[in-house]
């Protein structure tokens, strides 16, 4: 192979060896680390370098001189546009191979644990349409593709879809989305074109104006569907021509929401939700337990895994009957009341009051009555007199946002030695740091990375750790 050399920008041959967060290949030129677009392992290629830091820069595939074997022809048209399915051009095999390398090498790397007994990742059963929930956004500014046409008009500019990458003003017009399975990608092309027709207008970021805002499409295994229309600024003509359209044209929907909201965000947890037909809520379900889903609340987004994942982490917990469980970060108590029937009692904490009012609703409707509950930020919450009140923790489940515990929150678990800890994560980098600090006391037992969100770089992972001398 020729030797790597830079002319005008273009560094040549360059062997793609990995692969980094975004979806981006990574190479070598002597000392300079690439990070290539749409690059995967085992491709060759001439790249184009647009960003260059010190010791790395970043850069586009100018040649394709020899395709990676992994490399398969992406499935959707917006690929490469949109910002979503990023490894949709390699093929599932090599995702699950690269994904369990991310989280082996975050926690060799970072906690400086073996990690040579790391259990076999597990596979998504569902590829393609696997997302119960999806949000779009209604844009007067639509991002052009090389393939439209010249707008004639303003309307022409909008958009209901996607942010594009880096670009917070600009949204892909979508046309058929793989995540979430029919009919949502009828919903939203119908709605989309109805407004379109209608002259209802779209949000306009920069001024906040505009009528239409978001549209949310939440479905269930149990086969119910929620839309939510997310207003900004439109009249109440426009709320009852385009409520009634989706009441009439999607008869069923269990559930018809609408917001107006008006912030200059686009969170809708402090904003109130008004009914137009239907329940406020759906229905999931997980071996034989209820869950409501409402508007505002959190579930994993990919239900068919998420019941592998929660059957896993109660594997690792290797119940016995007669704990006392702590679920910390526990969401709508979704964990909690999974594994509250094989128990003595379970007790879960979770910084959204709104997500703990549905963990004891969930209770509810399962006739769970060893659950309980308490709102609040977990460091302050989780302190020696909650622990002296409820007692000592024989297992304790932490599934925390991306960033990982908090620090107080990890030393906690350091003075609670609860014996068993299982650690569910969503970020192997931000877990392996906390593991660096609870290897102290604790032995890692197992691990075992579960795929949640096929064509994209993102794992969840599970490890055991058991307290040392125990």
């Amino acid at each position: 192979m020729r030797k790597n050399r830079v002319e005008n920008k273009l560094i040549q041959n360059i062997e793609i060896i990995d692969i980094a967060e975004e979806g981006k290949g990574v190479g070598k030129s002597e000392d300079l680390v690439l990070f290539i677009e749409k690059a995967i392992p085992g491709d060759v290629v001439d790249a184009e370098v647009y960003r260059k830091k010190k010791n790395f820069a970043e850069a586009k595939i100018k040649t394709l001189i020899r395709a990676s074997e992994h490399r398969t022809e992406p499935f959707c048209i917006h690929f490469g546009t949109c910002g979503g399915c990023k490894w949709q051009h390699m093929d599932y095999q090599a995702q699950l191979h690269f994904k369990q390398k991310s989280v082996t090498d975050a926690i060799s790397r970072l906690a400086r644990l073996d990690v040579s007994g790391t259990e076999a990742i597990l596979g998504s059963a569902d590829t393609r349409y696997y997302r119960n929930k999806l949000e779009y956004t209604f844009s007067n500014k639509k991002w052009l593709t090389d393939k439209d046409e010249a707008p004639k008009s303003d309307d022409e500019m909008n958009a209901l879809g996607f942010h594009v990458p880096l670009r917070f003003d600009k949204i892909l017009d979508i046309q058929h989305c793989y995540l979430q399975a029919d009919p949502s990608n009828e919903i939203r092309n119908k709605i989309g074109a109805f407004a379109k027709e209608q002259g209802i207008s779209f949000y306009d970021l920069r001024a906040h104006a505009g009528a239409l805002r978001n549209l949310i499409i939440r479905s269930s295994s149990t086969g119910e569907l929620m839309v939510i229309v997310v207003f900004a600024y439109p009249t109440q003509e426009e709320v009852e021509k385009l409520m009634t359209f989706i009441h009439a044209e999607f008869p069923q929907l269990a559930s018809l929401l609408y917001i107006i909201n008006q912030k200059k965000n686009d969170t809708i947890f402090d904003q109130d939700v008004l009914v137009w037909a239907g329940k406020d809520h759906i229905m999931e379900e997980m071996e034989g337990l209820q869950f409501k889903v409402g508007p505002k609340s959190f579930y994993q987004t990919n239900s068919r895994q998420a019941y592998e994942l929660y059957k896993i982490t109660r594997e690792f917990a290797d119940l016995q009957g007669d704990e006392l469980v702590y679920d910390l970060y526990t969401g709508a108590g979704t964990i909690a009341n999974f594994v509250a029937r094989h128990v003595k009692q379970v007790v879960g904490i979770e910084y959204v009051p709104s997500a703990i009012e549905d963990a004891k609703v969930n209770s509810a409707i399962n006739g769970i009555n060893n659950t309980v509950f308490y709102a609040g930020d977990m460091k302050d919450v989780l302190d020696a007199a909650f622990v002296e009140k409820h007692g000592k923790p024989d297992v304790i489940i932490t599934d925390p946002p991306r960033a990982g515990m908090h620090a107080d929150v990890v030393a906690r678990l350091m003075e609670i030695e609860a014996p068993k800890v299982v650690y569910v994560s969503c970020n192997a980098a931000t877990q392996a740091r906390d593991l660096a600090i609870l290897k102290d006391k604790y032995e890692l037992v197992r691990i075992k990375p579960v795929d949640m969100f096929p064509q994209t770089q993102h794992v969840e992972n599970v490890v055991l750790l058991k307290l040392k001398n125990a």
